[in-house]
């Protein structure tokens, strides 16, 4: 049985009296913690067999406290190790089984914490193309077209960033209702001027002199980024007439 984890996830669930909980109180429950996550983010991690939530009659899911504990190790895993899908649903089955398993070092480090010895090998903060495909359920072709529109951008030694996984899903999953990459090309565009506004903020931050200063800027980031991503999502629910559930 997991631990209730340290953070957000585990203290939505406590405070839930109703025991199962729709998909939507979920994500407000997680979103304390996890700003970025989404309902199709958790759809995406259902399929990939991360969770297994009861289904109403009527098809509609219903979450246990003990799912969005599971749901709150994966994203946080995902955000702090920058582990695969692969991994983490390995590591979640030996805590199940009540096996001690640790995790790699913390990619970032609190102040006045010395900073972990780098491990051999890549770091955790980077994946490989073939890690890319497997995790995300495509194929070359596919991640090809992607990477030609902008939407998946690899790194300067071929490797990718962990969020590239995150994108590649949702790119994924928008195909499956029709959306195709070239149809995305305005919302890269979206988001790298949302990007380039929170940049424009925090850049100050960031050119200051005192070292906890610059170190701020990360946190500030952290903090805009979450509230544009939120903005966003509440100005297309304006705009569509709609509310997610």
């Amino acid at each position: 049985m997991l631990q209730t984890p340290s953070g957000g996830a585990g203290h939505g669930a406590a405070a839930t009296d109703s025991g199962l909980m729709s998909i939507g109180t979920v994500l407000n429950v997680l979103r304390d913690e996890f700003p970025e996550v989404t309902i199709s983010k958790i759809r995406f991690l259902e399929s990939e067999g991360l969770i297994e939530p009861q289904r109403t009659p009527s098809g509609y899911r219903k979450f246990s406290a003990h799912d969005v504990e599971r749901l709150g190790h994966v994203l946080r895993m995902q955000r702090d190790h920058y582990l695969p899908l692969k991994v983490i649903r390995e590591h979640l089955e030996a805590m199940e089984r009540g096996e001690a398993v640790p995790l790699p070092a913390l990619g970032r480090q609190r102040d006045g914490e010395a900073a972990p010895e780098q491990a051999e090998g890549p770091t955790a903060a980077r994946i490989g193309r073939a890690e890319l495909l497997a995790a995300a359920g495509v194929d070359a072709e596919e991640l090809k077209e992607w990477e030609s529109y902008g939407l998946v951008t690899p790194l300067e030694d071929g490797a990718y960033d962990a969020e590239a996984v995150t994108v590649a899903s949702l790119i994924a999953e928008l195909g499956r209702f029709g959306i195709e990459p070239r149809h995305l090309r305005v919302m890269k565009a979206a988001a790298d001027r949302e990007a380039g506004l929170v940049d424009q903020v925090v850049a100050p931050l960031k050119r200051h002199r005192n070292p906890q200063t610059r170190a701020h800027a990360e946190a500030r980031t952290k903090e805009l980024a979450g509230l544009t991503v939120k903005l966003h999502a509440a100005l297309v629910q304006t705009a569509l007439g709609v509310r997610l559930p």
